[in-house]
């Protein structure tokens, strides 16, 4: 049997498909946010009564169970990503798993990450105990609710979108800008982590306490070794830099030698060869 090959990632990414993504992601939040505004209009109060009455949506509870539900699943699915993509940047998995598969998969936990965090903010305009308002929500530090670490926590959602985002433009805006901007995602799992513990409701539970304690140990432990391993490998380069400059260094002090000249037998006409 053949061995099959897996398909190189820009065979996978072709422009095309980042449109196709971002017009499903946009299609989506459009339809979100029409919905939302129907449901709230008299046209839709008939709607909205047919909804209360079959999942108990009016209710309190409801929308807070399903918030607090969305965010937990949104953080573990953030914390994974950035585990996945300092796995990626290290290579720790690169002995079990083929490069494609762990940038793939790296890609698509951050997608169903965002989706999640869309459904734990969506949640909060029909919340019946402390509905917020579509700029509440979008613009950072004006929540009626610890508004200081929501707006942290916005901050850190806008970050995870923008390093999304360059998944699909990085061939345009080259690998090396595409690396300077996916350090923000240390920055953006860094203020999720704080909203999440400092606004979260659960967080005073000792198993939400126990899931942020070892999630950020986790990612403190992985972010210095990728420290290290970027470290180190800036330590070969310079290394291999210096031994090249030093073996040109050499090669250009060493003595030129003169071409020595080929012995060349003199002339004797033919007459006097074999006379004495």
């Amino acid at each position: 049997m053949s061995e099959m090959k897996s398909p190189s990632i820009k065979s996978l990414h072709t422009p095309w498909s980042w449109l196709g993504w971002l017009a499903g992601a946009l299609l989506l939040l459009g339809a979100g946010v029409a919905g939302a505004a129907y449901l709230h209009s008299p046209a839709g109060s008939r709607v909205e009564a047919f909804l209360n009455w079959l999942f108990a949506a009016n209710s309190i509870q409801t929308m807070w169970y399903i918030t607090r539900t969305s965010g937990l699943v949104a953080y573990v699915l953030i914390w994974l990503s950035m585990v996945w993509g300092l796995g990626v940047a290290s290579k720790i998995f690169d002995v079990v798993l083929h490069g494609t598969f762990t940038y793939d998969f790296h890609q698509y936990i951050s997608l169903l990450a965002i989706g999640f965090t869309f459904l734990h903010i969506g949640v909060l305009l029909f919340d019946g105990y402390m509905p917020y308002s579509v700029l509440q929500i979008l613009v950072p530090f004006i929540s009626p609710y610890r508004p200081f670490w929501i707006g942290i926590g916005v901050i850190g959602f806008y970050l995870m979108l923008l390093v999304t985002v360059t998944f699909y433009i990085r061939t345009k805006i080259g690998m090396k800008a595409f690396r300077a901007i996916h350090v923000f995602s240390l920055v953006s799992y860094l203020g999720i982590t704080l909203h999440s513990f400092m606004s979260g409701s659960d967080s005073s539970l000792p198993s939400v306490m126990v899931l942020y304690a070892v999630t950020f140990l986790i990612t403190l432990f992985l972010i210095i070794y990728w420290l290290i391993m970027l470290a180190q490998k800036n330590l070969e380069k310079r290394a291999a830099m210096q031994a090249k400059l030093l073996s040109e260094h050499k090669m250009a002090m060493k003595p030129k030698q003169l071409p020595t000249r080929a012995h060349v037998t003199p002339y004797v006409p033919k007459n006097k060869r074999y006379s004495r």
